[in-house]
């Protein structure tokens, strides 16, 4: 029986499907930085901010080196404000909340971005677990993020769905026993995603 319903966050909870793209579109929109410069010099640092091997705080001055100018770290923060959500999947989640089941988010990030989202779009109280690469040197290609995760929710694999974009981060948890769904960020085709849901036993019968 189906206990745990896991998230992950971009390109299942948000529309992008990496939060480095969203972070380069909202750079590209507000500043006049050439979008490929920006992406190479904050990528450079990615790995190390996921796995929590710096922060943005640390990563920014050699970004802005990297750049040629000085820039604001302010516009990274009005970023992750500006992530773009998925507000049906938000409001499925929303819904299986209310009906009993535990709500978590697993995702490989970074800890002040996720603080950010779940703060600025009011989710605080959705999360019964939120587990972030970052805070413990991690990845859903490695078990020991879904062990956190399902220690804090005191669940067997059995009992838990893992919905995610990236194919590979299924991989683990299938292995061990975790109900997994792959969600398409391209296509996000919802209805067929609600119908994996039901064939798992999750009455989605009044969700709207």
């Amino acid at each position: 029986m189906i206990k745990a319903v896991l998230f992950d966050l971009d390109g299942v909870l948000t529309t992008d499907a990496t939060g480095t793209t969203s972070i380069v579109k909202y750079i590209d929109k507000h500043t006049d930085l050439d979008k490929d410069l920006f992406e190479k010099a904050y990528r450079k640092h990615n790995w190390k901010l996921l796995y929590g091997r710096t922060t943005h705080e640390e990563m920014w001055p050699s970004l802005c080196t990297d750049l040629g100018q000085a820039l604001d770290i302010d516009i990274l923060r009005k970023a992750f404000n500006e992530t773009p959500m998925d507000y049906g999947m938000i409001a499925l989640s929303k819904y299986l909340k209310a009906h009993g089941y535990l709500i978590g988010m697993v995702t490989d990030n970074k800890r002040d971005r996720i603080e950010q989202i779940i703060q600025h779009n009011h989710l605080e109280d959705l999360f019964d677990v939120v587990t972030i690469s970052a805070d413990i040197g991690s990845g859903k290609k490695e078990k020991y993020i879904f062990d956190v995760t399902l220690n804090k929710v005191n669940l067997p694999y059995e009992s838990c769905v893992l919905i995610d974009n990236n194919r590979d981060n299924l991989v683990i948890p299938c292995e061990h026993g975790m109900n997994t769904i792959f969600y398409d960020h391209d296509n996000r085709d919802f209805p067929a995603l609600l119908q994996q849901l039901e064939s798992m036993n999750i009455n989605l019968e009044s969700f709207e």
